[in-house]
């Protein structure tokens, strides 16, 4: 005999368990499933008031998964796009930017760990830091650390 198919309910709170998720990544997933008569509206509804589904939260989770490897308007357009207010896009905006050379130098220093060698090398670091999200200041900020490092290094 088939399993009988999840509720509408239940596929939500799957989903909520794996990780956290937004209000509108959660409606375009459940849509699929949801059959005539369903109110999807209404479950997300019980959800924020049962403390299941949260915005802030899951703000605060996109932002400690994504941190360790982009910069702030990578994270923030992923925010946006995620239909997060305003407001807590702001604040989030204000604690990224405070880490935001220490989180480019990490990254770089991981895919590179080495100072450029040329102009090829040089565009190349640069432009894999501006993919990432990182702003200009984060950018000159490591390419500068990178510098002193290797004159440090040739002086010896």
């Amino acid at each position: 005999m088939p399993r009988p198919k999840p509720s509408l309910k239940a596929r939500a709170l799957r989903y909520l368990a794996a990780r956290e998720h937004g209000r509108q990544e959660l409606a375009r997933k459940l849509a699929r499933y949801a059959e005539e008569g369903e109110d999807i509206e209404a479950l997300l509804d019980w959800l924020e008031a049962a403390k299941f589904l949260s915005e802030p939260r899951f703000a605060e989770s996109l932002v400690h998964r994504r941190a360790a490897r982009f910069g702030t308007s990578r994270i923030l357009s992923e925010l946006q796009s995620h239909g997060i207010d305003a407001d807590t896009v702001t604040e989030l905006k204000a604690r990224l930017v405070l880490d935001e050379e220490e989180r480019a130098w990490l990254v770089w220093e991981k895919k590179f760990g080495a100072a450029p060698v040329g102009a090829a090398e040089f565009g190349k670091q640069l432009r894999f830091l501006q993919q990432r999200g990182f702003s200009h200041r984060a950018i000159q900020a490591v390419m500068r650390r990178a510098g002193r490092g290797r004159v440090e290094t040739e002086d010896n």
